[in-house]
């Protein structure tokens, strides 16, 4: 407590902007008025989830647990795989307006554990099925329920029968404003073994498709211990 609270005095200085990084990655770009260009302003269908692996947005990015810079440049988060989902498991999927009995819903179990003010502490847990993720179940037996009917959620599918999961926790921990930590730690909760990819990523909004020119990244130098 008494760390946060000097991280707390010093955030307000520009040489020590402790809030500068922080849990600002969104969950879902997709399906938001953020990326609606359409001709008709048919901002639910305009861009759906099917979309975000193969278009670039223009407003802001998502993920699952990530973070990023305030002005939502860099952005840090990690994408996993299975090794049964047809695409890898980036973003949060849900249904768009249209497609939920009860309206847009996204179709997900994720937690944010904790953080302190400053981000200079934070915990996510997202909950990832071992078998294929049922992204046409959801959508179809969805649509087939009018709005008097239950929604169908994730769990209705039997998909974490078994306890048949992962719990994927990602912290952050900060040693200065701009010294960033990341650890990933995976709990197979199923009763046998079970193999699971996990890539953390980072990556640069897409502002050069609209102007700006293309950014850069490198690597420091590395230490010799």
């Amino acid at each position: 407590m008494d760390a946060e609270r000097e991280r707390l005095a010093q955030s307000a200085a520009p040489d020590a902007p402790w809030r500068r990084w922080g849990p600002y990655l969104s969950e879902r770009q997709w399906g938001t008025v953020r990326e609606d260009y359409s001709a008709a302003g048919d901002a639910w269908n305009h861009f759906p989830h099917d979309h975000a692996r193969s278009r670039a947005y223009r407003s802001g990015e998502d993920g699952l647990g990530g973070v990023s810079d305030d002005k939502q440049r860099l952005c840090l988060s990690m994408a996993l795989w299975n090794g049964k989902d047809p695409i890898l498991k980036e973003r949060p999927f849900g249904l768009t307006n249209g497609e939920g009995n009860h309206g847009e819903d996204v179709k997900e179990y994720y937690f944010y554990l904790d953080s302190t003010p400053t981000h200079a502490y934070m915990r996510y847990l997202y909950k990832y099925p071992q078998a294929p993720f049922p992204y046409d179940d959801l959508v179809t037996t969805n649509a087939a329920r009018d709005a008097h009917a239950f929604e169908y959620e994730l769990l209705d599918t039997g998909v974490f029968e078994g306890g048949r999961y992962f719990d994927v926790f990602a912290e952050y921990a900060k040693a200065a404003p701009d010294d960033l930590l990341m650890l990933v730690t995976v709990a197979n909760r199923g009763p046998e073994a079970a193999t699971l990819h996990v890539l953390p990523t980072l990556w640069f909004r897409n502002t050069w498709s609209w102007g700006p020119e293309r950014p850069s990244q490198r690597c420091g130098p590395r230490s010799r211990g």
